[in-house]
């Protein structure tokens, strides 16, 4: 009797080699070795900033030294954080309608070729508008609350939703939706079981994309006319020629985009382990 009989655990299948569990030390070290050459970046670019700063290659009131920003963001924390929250609900919610009605057209669009041929050409055009341009529209039209704001970052992050998930859908296996007509699924149920899933890594490409885009649309709706908000801030510094303030609002609303990223990725990767790009071990042949 073989070994494996006894203890009870599974044969080896011969020619490939077994996944191993990887333990709580690996994976941090992983973690580790993917992100220090990020802050090691950011550490230089500081490093930069700091060297022309203190060297006086330009004047402090173009470009504040590390020092100064970070006492301002430190002094006005309360001030800056208050208006940051606006900015990020402002975010979220037009990130949310984005996906919604993004994920909703590209069905449409994907199962209906006269819906596509007419839609495409108009998000493509509606893409290509500069949309500062057109927000002092939204801002007569819907007066300065934080309707324009939200209508901004749902334009400018609707599109990557829209193409990301056409992309996804129009990407499965005709194969496997060949089996599923083949074995009596109604097309519903191909689309939940089959076609919807396998769209998800195309989909979530997207949306990494779209939630920083939805960020910029946020400020770039507070650029034209708000009273609060990260895009307020930055225009009040400007005015009055405080570079420390202006640099502490860039370097936050940075700090939003790259935080709702990383949320979006962590999702990505609990909702799709087995998609190859999250499989930190790949099993390999040993022939």
């Amino acid at each position: 009797m073989s070994q494996s009989a006894i203890t009870g655990t599974p044969a080896p299948v011969a020619g490939v080699a077994q996944r191993g569990q990887r333990s709580a030390g690996e994976r941090i070290g992983e973690a580790v070795e993917r992100s220090w050459r990020p802050f090691a970046l950011l550490l230089g670019c500081f490093a930069v900033w700091w060297a022309i700063s203190a060297a006086e290659l330009i004047e402090p009131y173009l470009v504040p030294s590390p020092g100064a920003t970070l006492d301002v963001m430190a002094e006005k924390s309360g001030y800056i954080i208050e208006h940051s929250w606006v900015t990020t609900y402002e975010t979220l919610l037009g990130f949310v309608i984005a996906v919604a009605v993004g994920v909703l057209a590209a069905v449409v669009m994907v199962y209906s070729s006269t819906v596509e041929k007419t839609l495409y050409p108009v998000l493509l055009f509606a893409q290509v508008v500069p949309k500062i341009a057109i927000a002092p529209l939204f801002v007569v039209w819907l007066g300065f609350g934080i309707g324009p704001k939200i209508l901004i970052a749902v334009l400018i992050a609707f599109f990557p939703v829209v193409i990301s998930m056409v992309t996804g859908l129009k990407a499965v296996d005709p194969e496997m939706i060949q089996l599923s007509q083949t074995m009596g699924a109604s097309p519903l149920q191909t689309f939940v079981k089959i076609r919807f899933p396998a769209s998800f890594p195309h989909l979530f490409s997207g949306l990494k994309v779209a939630v920083t885009l939805a960020v910029t649309g946020a400020v770039v709706g507070e650029f034209v006319g708000a009273n609060e908000g990260l895009g307020y801030v930055i225009l009040q510094a400007n005015g009055n020629l405080d570079t420390p303030m202006l640099f502490a609002g860039l370097l936050v609303m940075s700090l939003i985009g790259v935080v709702l990223f990383v949320l979006v990725e962590v999702a990505e990767k609990l909702l799709l382990p087995w998609h190859a790009s999250r499989r930190g071990d790949p099993v390999t042949t040993a022939y």
